[in-house]
């Protein structure tokens, strides 16, 4: 890939694996990028969502029009760095207009070496993958703009699925590493790192948590060995089917009786260790207005998204864990689709939600996990030590 000053005009194509293609303007880095194409429906937040490493592996297109006004900044990174495969916009703007900004989203996406496409129909793409699902795809400019439709319809064709996919050691952390708490101390909180926002980990932080990231590779013993008060799984790339490690640790956490809360691929990962089995979605949910229906309270929450996989558990009813873990109900699905957006155990004190409480870029309707949470883990910790008292 190469570097080219923004506002060339020089020819790309978007190439999906069922050998449909769409013609456009390079866009960011030139060459070729292989990947899932999936939508995102945000109309604001797209550094956000570059940043958010549940997106590696992914092509990202936007549905807004209009993307790039507002730059890009230091602040509002979710990671260190870009993690999208590709990346399609209709209409990239020419200016960058915002008091925070620091730089353009092009120039950003070239430094980057994230290949990607303006000028085409968006609108027409989203409806074909939405009818047809997420699949394959490529982006070709460059020099790769020159091979034959046949040559870049076989690389497509021959890259990687998500299905199976098992994408958190691209992701995770190497090294573990800490933020104090914030305020008042709760506790202490482990978070296996799958591909975890900065966010999230702040927002754990301001809820009195010493957070304790640790790696991916991180087994159940030696979580136990740091003693913590309570496990946090964070949101990740992937198929949840090809972390079954993942997913024993979890189960011999949980057996110990540590508190847990996770999101994303983290209630997926909930939801296997419970037993439950996870599928892949036609075209999955993303984006910063996704509808979703808490049960317990009767109200709808305004919640962003990024995910292709779902947990499969019963929405009407309670059910019984084969993991012995004892009842779990689902506590909040998705209105457009039904699909299970969260799930709470009754047993034990576990649960966790498929969308992104952080509010990065989304709306704040889900923030208020972070204090239940918070709440649990006082609860259990004030349960223990008022049991291991009567012991004495």
């Amino acid at each position: 890939m190469t570097e080219t000053p923004a506002g060339t005009s020089e020819s790309a194509v978007l190439v999906l694996e069922d050998g449909r293609r769409y013609e456009g303007r390079a866009y960011g880095a030139r060459g070729r990028t292989l990947g899932e194409a999936v939508f995102a429906t945000g109309i604001t937040g797209y550094q956000e969502t570059l940043t958010d490493p549940s997106y590696a592996g992914q092509i990202v297109m936007m549905t807004a029009p209009h993307i790039g006004n507002t730059g890009m900044n230091d602040e509002d990174m979710e990671s260190a760095r870009i993690w999208v495969a590709g990346f399609i916009v209709r209409d990239p703007s020419r200016v960058v207009s915002n008091f925070r900004s620091q730089r353009s989203l092009d120039d950003d996406l070239a430094s980057s070496g994230v290949v990607g496409i303006s000028g085409i129909d968006t609108r027409a793409l989203t409806r074909h993958l939405r009818s047809a699902g997420a699949m394959r795809a490529g982006i070709f400019s460059g020099d790769d703009a020159l091979l034959t439709p046949g040559e870049q319809l076989d690389l497509v064709q021959s890259g990687a699925a998500m299905a199976g996919a098992n994408l958190s050691a691209a992701v995770s952390t190497t090294e573990s590493y800490s933020l104090p708490a914030e305020g008042e101390r709760v506790g202490s909180v482990a978070v296996l790192d799958l591909g975890v926002k900065t966010s999230t980990l702040k927002y754990l932080a301001e809820r009195g948590f010493d957070v304790q990231v640790v790696p991916q590779t991180i087994t159940a013993e030696e979580v136990l060995a740091l003693k913590p008060d309570a496990l946090f799984f964070s949101n990740g790339p992937g198929d949840p089917a090809a972390s079954e490690r993942h997913v024993e640790l979890l189960r011999t956490t949980l057996r110990a009786g540590l508190p847990y809360f996770g999101i994303c691929f983290g209630n997926q990962l909930l939801g296997r260790a419970l037993g439950f089995g996870t599928y892949k979605l036609p075209f999955g949910h993303r984006g910063i207005n996704q509808p979703v229906f808490d049960k317990a309270t009767g109200r709808v929450e305004i919640t962003a998204h990024n995910h292709g996989f779902a947990v499969d558990a019963p929405i009407d009813r309670v059910s019984e864990s084969s993991e012995g873990f004892g009842r779990v109900e689902v506590s909040h699905y998705g209105l457009n689709d039904n699909v299970v957006e969260g799930l709470n155990c009754l047993d034990i004190s576990a649960f966790s939600v498929q969308y992104h409480p952080e509010s990065a870029a989304g709306p704040h309707d889900a923030n208020y996990l972070f204090d239940r949470f918070r709440d649990m883990v006082i609860a259990t910790t004030s349960t223990s030590t008022a049991t291991e008292g009567s012991n004495e």
